[in-house]
């Protein structure tokens, strides 16, 4: 069992271009995978984990219903924002500048075969992260990703997440809002989750501007704790 994690951030970058490099990264692993049960050679797996910061676009999962995108094609143009619809589970978000993206491509056989605990994972490593700040953050019954004030009139939404897994490996992941453009949040009806508002670190935190290295190192360190893994 590797427990070792490639790590790179690959700083601002287009969001078809990285999911493309994410497939070339998934593939090689579930092609290791493949060839080594095919041969029982006891063939070692790679882990990687990507950060990244997209231009505007809006994402639809495979699963996610397109009435949640509430701009037209021009109007799209016009925000100088893409949209895609991709392969990963849940409905429509938004990716832009200010905001920081987790892709962990792991072989979840190097780790435990549980979808369901690693989804919890990646949400308890946001809301340790979070803690940090000062703020109590927590999940939402039903409702993959991180919130504030649930079950009141005031619960908003700052981490969502999707992912796809295939023979226990992993692709797509987070996005945390660290200082984004709420603006562009009013164009969809986020997650498909009607009458629910998103926030920013830096809006709850009062804030002009919050540093998203710092943030990055704090994500890291609770990603190895939980996952008992090490970023090289």
């Amino acid at each position: 069992m590797n427990k070792f994690i490639k790590l790179q951030d690959l700083g601002s970058k287009d969001f078809k271009a990285t999911w493309d490099y994410q497939e070339t990264l998934f593939k090689a692993i579930l092609d290791t995978k493949i060839k080594n049960r095919r041969e029982a050679a006891g063939l070692e797996t790679d882990n990687h984990f990507l950060f990244v910061e997209h231009p505007h676009v809006y994402t639809l999962g495979k699963s996610g219903d397109l009435s949640n995108l509430l701009l037209s094609e021009a109007q799209l143009a016009e925000k100088g924002a893409t949209f895609y619809k991709i392969n990963r589970g849940g409905d429509i978000t938004y990716h832009g500048p200010g905001q920081i993206v987790g892709y962990p491509i792991l072989d979840l056989d190097n780790f435990f075969t549980d979808i369901h605990k690693y989804l919890r994972f990646l949400e308890e490593i946001i809301i340790l992260t979070l803690a940090e700040y000062g703020l109590k953050t927590e999940r939402s019954p039903g409702e993959t990703g991180v919130w504030l004030d649930v079950g009141t009139p005031f619960a908003r939404k700052i981490c969502a997440m999707g992912v796809r897994a295939s023979r226990w490996v992993t692709m797509h992941g987070f996005a945390l809002n660290v200082n984004a453009d709420l603006g562009y949040f009013d164009h969809i009806i986020p997650c498909g989750i009607k009458g629910k508002a998103v926030t920013t670190l830096n809006n709850e935190l009062g804030v002009a501007k919050v540093n998203e290295q710092e943030v990055k190192t704090k994500l890291l360190k609770h990603f190895e704790t939980l996952f008992e893994a090490r970023f090289v």
